[in-house]
């Protein structure tokens, strides 16, 4: 079944809820949009010294691909495979330093950039060793120290991340902290869409998220599109902490900038809540950056990682940044009753709009556009 939507909002419908229970859909969805878009892997802080390694999995439950960082004596950091060329073992599975990495089943033995240095047992082979036997290199790239990676990447990173880090270069996002008693994983009855479309709007937050509608001003709640993310706006209450605004001293430290939300701008803003496609949320607040991967792990099951890395810890109880584990909460019980709803014979499609579900429709078209095998017309 192919899936449209119409490009002019005022007129479009939503997606056909068929989607949402539709396996060659969901099939289709994990290579045309999942293995041809960059994946966030974590900070790189356990692989920032040379001659260092560690693992990662890549969307576990979905595409389930092993992965490997390395980073050489030279300083060069490399993204491979995690899977031993000769029978397929795990080669690492913790992080570690040294200048070769080994598989423990039969003691085949790469270097720091992948290549197969030494195998027992194999001086009578032909054409031994081959390219086939180093470790697979991934297409690989960072963003203020977190790693991304892209099985067949429909366009480099920067088409991905580069506006919203255009927008943020005033934010010292590679220095904040992560916390990791704040990390968190949640998992919902739920397709990953719906998760990411109830991110995308913040017409909810009067209905759903009572607290949070205590510190922003909805009534001048915005967003932003751009060709492969979007950016939500929420504005501080009177009172309410918030960024500052260029010239003033509250809540910037010496030497950084404050966020300026648009040239001789008075607005104080409370938040920054920035998507990009297909399953990436990166919320900025005056305490600094809150993290959700969206990771499907079914048609109807998703997993939402929670990560936190802290600017200015004696923030993170005040404002539009306080409360995230109440409000991540709300979000799951809403979304999993649309995924209820969407189920439903007499359910098919919805209208979106104009002014509060832009968001929404630009997910939805790329959605469409990227299932289609057209990505390049982003």
């Amino acid at each position: 079944m192919m899936y449209a939507v119409d490009a002019d909002i005022r007129g479009a419908a939503t997606l056909d809820a068929a989607f949402y229970r539709d396996e060659a859909a969901y099939a289709a969805t994990r290579e045309r949009v999942f293995a041809r878009t960059w994946q966030w892997i974590g900070a790189l802080g356990d692989v920032a010294a040379s001659e260092s390694f560690a693992p990662r999995e890549l969307l576990p439950g979905l595409l389930d691909e092993p992965l490997l960082l390395a980073r050489d004596a030279a300083g060069t950091l490399r993204c491979m495979s995690n899977v031993c060329t000769h029978r397929g073992n795990l080669v690492v599975h913790a992080p570690g330093r040294g200048s070769h990495i080994r598989c423990g089943y039969h003691s085949r033995r790469f270097d720091l950039a992948g290549r197969m240095a030494f195998m027992p047992g194999f001086q009578d082979a032909r054409n031994f060793p081959s390219l086939e036997d180093d470790l697979a290199e991934i297409p690989f790239d960072s963003w203020a120290g977190h790693g991304f990676v892209a099985l067949d990447p429909a366009a480099p990173l920067t088409n991905f991340v580069g506006d919203m880090a255009v927008q943020m270069q005033a934010m010292p996002v590679g220095e904040f902290q992560h916390d990791p008693a704040r990390d968190r994983e949640c998992r919902l009855d739920a397709h990953w869409a719906l998760y990411v479309e109830n991110y995308l709007e913040g017409f909810h937050i009067p209905f759903v998220h009572a607290t949070l509608a205590e510190c922003v001003e909805y009534s001048s709640y915005e967003d932003r599109l751009f060709p492969l993310s979007s950016l939500q706006v929420a504005l501080a209450k009177p009172g309410e902490v918030a960024f500052a605004k260029p010239g003033e001293a509250a809540f910037a430290k010496p030497g950084e900038a404050a966020f300026e939300p648009a040239p001789d701008s008075d607005q104080r803003v409370a938040a920054l809540y920035w998507w990009i496609f297909p399953n990436l949320m990166l919320n900025f607040y005056p305490w600094g950056l809150s993290l959700n991967l969206v990771q499907p792990e079914g048609i109807d099951r998703t997993r939402v990682s929670l990560r936190s890395y802290v600017r200015d810890a004696a923030l993170l109880d005040r404002g539009a940044g306080s409360g995230l584990d109440r409000v991540e909460a709300e979000d799951e019980a809403i979304v999993q009753a649309v995924q209820k709803g969407v189920r439903s014979r007499f359910y098919r499609r919805g209208r979106y709009s104009p002014t509060r579900e832009r968001c929404v429709h630009h997910f939805h078209r790329l959605l469409c556009r990227f299932l289609a095998k057209e990505p390049e017309e982003t």
